[in-house]
């Protein structure tokens, strides 16, 4: 058993699933949640936790790791917080949509010694819905979990090779890839695609209502390109903040791209556009089935 306790600072649907599923496979021994009082009661009842305590300072102590399961905003506050006056022996690690932020904080925070301290990842798993009700052991099955490295840093050694390990037994496939190439990579396979969906329910609202029966008589094309659009705001606002660059540019260049399709919906433009992303479906990691240690980009 790699860590004996592990403190899950945010018991939400990430945090949730992970408890579960460090259970489940016996990876951990006693899991301690932190987070408000209503909701660390769903995740006690649902084993996804031992205990629990609203007091981050409380949570932390006596744990082996500390993993930060809140949006980002307040992973950047808690790195700040907690990273001076946790034992040295103690792994901080995240789960974080960006990275880039996230890993100078941690740089900063911990000092010469943060590379043995901290890990800075992204399991590129979850649903539309939140909350630890939704929580899943199997949640990390075949998604892949991001690792961005520190300056200097070998994710593979020490108590980060040990988390990792864990993270390889939830069923996840592991990449790693420096931080500023992560978050301009999922402001595009990532935000981007819940910007679309947001952008499209919200454009069927304002087109026929709120009532309106798009989504039963539209079919299944539509309810996938609009599943997403029920994901939280308090999650996303963080994200856009914290990658407004990368998801600014990616947002232009799509709309430079929806700008080409309608000025070309009568010409071979259109047939061009088609083939163009036909060549998606075509690549040799999909044929083949991505595994870890696989390039990202």
């Amino acid at each position: 058993m790699p860590f004996k306790q592990v403190t899950i600072i945010g018991t939400g649907l990430i945090g949730g699933s992970l408890g579960l599923a460090l259970k489940k496979r016996r990876l951990a021994g006693r899991i301690v949640g932190c987070d408000r009082a209503p909701v660390l009661e769903k995740a006690e009842r649902c084993g996804a936790i031992d205990t629990g305590t609203a007091n981050p300072a409380d949570a932390v102590r006596g744990s082996d790791l500390v993993v930060l399961a809140t949006p980002v905003i307040p992973i950047l506050d808690l790195i700040g917080r907690l990273g001076p006056a946790l034992p040295p022996k103690t792994l901080v690690t995240d789960v974080g949509s960006t990275k880039a932020e996230i890993v100078q904080r941690a740089a900063k925070s911990f000092g010469r010694h943060a590379g043995q301290r901290f890990l800075a990842g992204h399991p590129m798993a979850g649903k539309e819905s939140a909350g630890v009700e939704f929580a899943d052991a199997d949640l990390f099955e075949g998604a892949a979990w991001l690792f961005t490295p520190l300056p200097g840093q070998n994710v593979h050694a020490g108590l980060c090779g040990e988390f990792i390990h864990c993270a390889e037994k939830t069923g996840a496939r592991i990449a790693v890839l420096d931080p500023a190439d992560h978050d301009r990579f999922c402001a595009w396979i990532s935000h981007l695609p819940q910007m679309i969906s947001t952008a499209l329910a919200a454009a069927l609202v304002d087109e026929f209502g709120a009532d309106a029966p798009v989504l039963d008589i539209g079919g299944r094309a539509l309810r996938e390109m609009t599943r997403i659009s029920g994901s939280p705001y308090s999650m996303w606002r963080d994200i856009a903040i914290t990658n407004r660059k990368n998801l600014s540019d990616a947002l232009q260049k799509l709309e430079q791209r929806l700008a080409h399709i309608r000025e070309n919906l009568d010409s071979r433009e259109l047939a061009a556009e088609f083939e163009r992303a036909h060549e998606l479906k075509k690549s040799p990691l999909r044929k083949r089935g991505a595994k870890s240690g696989d390039r990202v980009i």
